[in-house]
């Protein structure tokens, strides 16, 4: 998953990079509105954490913004304001879901993996494609039964392919789920990456399509 967390607070903002990117996350962060709106006009995210109480405006406004304009980015409310009504209030003000400050960090991450999961469309935990299963939760990843040892950058690599089986992903999107803004992006990195995943799941399983970008075969 690539994430978007928009937090202005800098020690939690390093806890939730730290915590998000150990769960399997790629993180990038703004820490106001506008820099938030212009990440989210300039890149596709899985999911946004998203700060109510922000230095240039109110994060329900940002949210209702996104919402107008026709962005179904799913998002996440993390802030102190934690009563009822302030929860109803984000939810129906198009919130995805809603937690409040302080908050359990392996709660936060199960609760961004759901929002990111029903924006692809997916009701289920895991990624499965014939013999080949992912559990993006451990980052565990099995063949005909048995445990298959994945990097995080190839566990990336292999469950973008497979949120949607058959339908071809270029370099740049792979490429836009591996990396944040601040991290330098190797020109081979996508391909050494396939190249390593062919090695442990098959050759046949992961196609290349000229030009294009790849694709995992769907099951005949």
């Amino acid at each position: 998953m690539r994430i978007l967390v928009v937090e202005d607070d800098p020690v939690l903002m390093d806890g939730l990079k730290v915590g998000l990117g150990l769960a399997g996350a790629t993180v990038d962060h703004a820490t106001t509105c506008a820099d938030a709106r212009a990440a989210l006009e300039a890149a596709r995210f899985d999911a946004v954490v998203l700060d109510v109480m922000l230095p240039d405006g109110s994060g329900l406004d940002m949210l209702a913004g996104l919402r107008a304009r026709g962005d179904a980015t799913p998002v996440l409310l993390l802030t102190a304001l934690d009563e009822a009504p302030d929860r109803v209030r984000g939810l129906d003000g198009g919130a995805d879901d809603y937690l409040g400050k302080p908050f359990d960090l392996d709660e936060l991450s199960a609760r961004v993996r759901a929002i990111a999961r029903r924006g692809h469309g997916r009701a289920g935990p895991l990624l499965k494609v014939g013999a080949l299963v992912l559990d993006p939760a451990t980052l565990a990843a099995t063949l005909d039964g048995k445990s298959i040892a994945l990097s995080r950058r190839e566990f990336a690599v292999l469950s973008t392919l497979m949120e949607r089986p058959g339908v071809i992903r270029s370099r740049m999107e792979i490429e836009e789920r591996l990396y944040g803004w601040q991290e330098e992006v190797e020109s081979n990195a996508v391909e050494v990456h396939i190249h390593n995943l062919r090695a442990k799941v098959g050759r046949e399983t992961i196609e290349t399509v000229r030009g294009l970008g790849y694709r995992v075969r769907g099951p005949a």
